[in-house]
């Protein structure tokens, strides 16, 4: 993993909530879905807390790759693509914790692991 480009860093404090998880099960069928508990961890992974997740979480236990999407104020868009791991303890999990309102189950932390970064069609990272 290599650190994400300032500029993705600077835009994702920039962003517009909710950002677009999207995960693909075993027949290669897409699952996006809208999330707002997220945080940037460190400059190269983001997390999600998995409140409510089904068929996302059979995916990414599936060992589905992914991406999470996300829009500026300015209305420009950027592109994460990783891998995923699922955490149930840990200082990833306890970040999760962090950011995800007491409200919500926070069951587990599922956390992308970006490899390649998007804005529009130019690939920054």
């Amino acid at each position: 993993m290599a650190a994400l480009p300032e500029s993705v860093l600077k835009a994702w404090e920039d962003r517009e909530d909710p950002v677009v998880l999207t995960t693909v099960d075993k027949t290669g069928v897409p699952n996006a879905i809208y999330v707002s508990c997220v945080g940037l961890f460190g400059k190269d992974r983001f997390v999600v807390a998995d409140n409510y997740f089904d068929k996302t979480k059979r995916n990414i236990q599936d060992e589905s790759r992914g991406a999470i999407l996300f829009i500026t104020k300015e209305r420009k868009s950027y592109q994460m693509k990783g891998s995923f791991e699922y955490h149930y303890e840990g200082e990833l999990f306890d970040y999760m914790k962090s950011i995800n309102p007491p409200k919500h189950p926070g069951h587990a932390a599922v956390v992308l692991l970006v490899e390649e970064a998007y804005s529009g069609s130019e690939k920054l990272l």
